[in-house]
């Protein structure tokens, strides 16, 4: 892939090291490099599943984790890398109960709520192309954007990850043009982070993939703001270290064009939200 690593951004806030079952990454890596290039802060945001049987369940405990970010934190800060201890929390109404208790029990500076792939998922590999046979594009994406949706109503996460991660299982039974043609879809999604005041994540790893599009789309993120939406994220959702910051500026410049100035993150448990300043950036996203 072409270098679209950025540099000199305030924030990339949604990345995973080797507290993740798919990352293997040491945290040391990640700051080193948002030192080199230029990014201010990061927050690291591992992966924790409720699902038995998910990768991420019971893979690495909280204190761990704890104690790994908030170490770096003070080894980089003086440096000028700030260090967040976020996560983010695979979710589906099922589980809700269980995320509600493990937030209850611990505190993050930065919380995500996401919809993955299931165990069950009809969006296997092995299932996509049956289900998406014969099925209109309501039926097709409802598994996953119902969750979506339940997700920024239950009013447990800063941001919303990724809202439509389903086009990277549906790639290329369905392609992500023939969604977007469709915006409509996401309707029910936008309202229910304005309602709730939840964030939206500008997710670039979309970039990364065949599909060559962030998570969400600008259309998409023009959409959210003329609704009322004010609060939003973005982050590259590295998982190797090449992938630290890459098509961050593309992101930034999805916000910028859609008319945001500003990101917002919660900087310690219990914090109040804050206000990032955005830097200017061109409409290719490349600074």
């Amino acid at each position: 892939m072409t270098d679209r690593q950025a540099r000199d951004l305030p924030l990339d806030a949604h990345m995973h090291t080797d507290m993740s079952p798919d990352s293997n990454v040491a945290i040391d890596t990640y700051a080193a490099a948002a030192l080199e290039r230029g990014i201010a802060e990061i927050a690291i945001t591992d992966h924790v599943d409720f699902e038995p049987g998910a990768p991420a369940f019971a893979y690495a405990s909280f204190a761990d984790r704890e104690r790994i970010v908030r170490g770096a934190a003070e080894r980089w800060g003086p440096q000028g890398v700030q260090i967040r201890f976020g996560v983010e929390l695979t979710y589906d109404r099922s589980w809700e109960a269980d995320v509600r208790d493990h937030l209850a029990r611990y505190a993050y500076d930065f919380t995500i709520g996401s919809v993955h792939d299931r165990v069950d998922s009809p969006y296997s590999p092995r299932r996509v192309a049956a289900f998406v046979d014969g099925r209109s594009m309501a039926e097709i994406v409802a598994p996953s954007f119902d969750e979506v949706v339940a997700a920024a109503r239950s009013g447990l996460f800063d941001a919303i990850g990724h809202i439509d991660n389903v086009k990277r299982y549906l790639f290329p039974h369905v392609s992500p043009a023939a969604l977007t043609a469709a915006p409509e879809l996401y309707e029910p999604i936008l309202h229910a982070l304005v309602e709730s005041g939840t964030a939206l994540e500008i997710n670039t790893s979309g970039l990364r993939y065949a599909i060559g599009e962030a998570f969400p789309p600008p259309a998409i993120v023009a959409r959210f703001r003329e609704l009322g939406g004010r609060a939003i994220t973005i982050g590259s959702d590295a998982h190797r270290a090449e992938h630290f910051g890459w098509g961050l500026a593309d992101g930034y410049a999805i916000a910028a064009e859609a008319g945001f100035t500003e990101l917002t993150l919660r900087r310690a448990p219990a914090g109040a939200r804050v206000g990032v300043p955005m830097p200017h950036v061109g409409t290719t996203g490349r600074r």
